[in-house]
């Protein structure tokens, strides 16, 4: 698959991330579908984007915009919020564009975050957008969609030369500081749309961060030392068992069940 030219929603289009996604499709020659809310705030984004208007916590808004798409890049955040933002936009927004592909198969790349699966840090306590975040996870393994999920370090604060990639699993470093690792937002964006054409990161999970050194260039080799998520789990390989389906809110249980037995597709 690597090297294929894709049609690519971007979710999250016009945030720090989400803007540098839509460049790197672009520059990697793939036509590019950026999900805005308001056309007056997409005014930052590469030329080439055509931009489209939906809103994630409307499910009717994002029918036409996943319409003839190859592959979608999730880089959207709740902004806020605390936990009412953390369930509607974090987890409402994959899962009700999950709901308007009505089962059409597409590559996924979703970007979540270092320490997802710390439960008692004061940050997801106060707000639960670890929480929702996994959830959002389970949401993807859930569906049978070929996917990719990438976990960032902190945004940013790597040194001058600190740009060769590291990718963890198991997700234990839970400091909550830039101790956890760092990456520039520029190679996470490269990360996420290279795993859209590389079957090597096909069904992987990992934590991304950089340490001193200059960046790679082959990413399928990257993601090929990877170990995939198990068949039929919802967490990611290697995962702390930490949040018990049996435990879940009720609503997220029938997310996952109807995701895991979808509609049957009109003839």
């Amino acid at each position: 698959m690597s090297g294929a030219q894709m049609n690519v929603l971007v979710v999250g289009a016009t945030g720090s991330i989400g803007r540098l996604v839509v460049d790197e499709a672009i520059r990697q020659g793939h036509a590019v579908r950026a999900l805005v809310r308001d056309l007056r705030g997409a005014s930052r984004l590469h030329a080439a984007a055509l931009r489209v208007v939906g809103d994630l916590t409307r499910p009717d808004t994002l029918v036409a915009a996943v319409d003839g798409i190859d592959a979608i890049v999730f880089t959207h955040g709740a902004d806020g919020g605390g936990k009412v933002g953390a369930e509607r936009v974090s987890y409402g927004g994959v899962h009700h564009v999950l709901a308007a592909l009505h089962g059409r198969q597409v590559r996924i790349a979703l970007m979540t975050a270092i320490g997802i699966t710390n439960r008692t840090g004061v940050y997801n306590r106060s707000t639960e957008a670890h929480d929702w975040k996994r959830r959002s996870e389970r949401l993807l393994r859930a569906s049978g969609l070929s996917y990719t999920i990438v976990r960032p370090g902190w945004f940013d604060y790597n040194t001058a030369d600190q740009h060769r990639l590291v990718l963890l699993q198991g997700d234990t470093r839970h400091a909550g500081d830039p101790s956890d690792g760092v990456v520039a937002r520029v190679q996470i964006a490269q990360v996420l749309v290279h795993s859209l054409t590389s079957a090597s990161a096909t069904h992987k999970t990992f934590e991304l961060v950089a340490e001193r050194g200059p960046a790679q260039e082959d990413f399928d080799g990257l993601f090929a030392t990877l170990d995939v998520d198990t068949p039929g789990e919802l967490d990611a390989v290697h995962d702390t068992p930490n949040m018990p389906l049996a435990q879940e809110p009720e609503r997220v249980r029938d997310d996952l069940s109807r995701l895991a037995t979808p509609e049957p597709q009109e003839p």
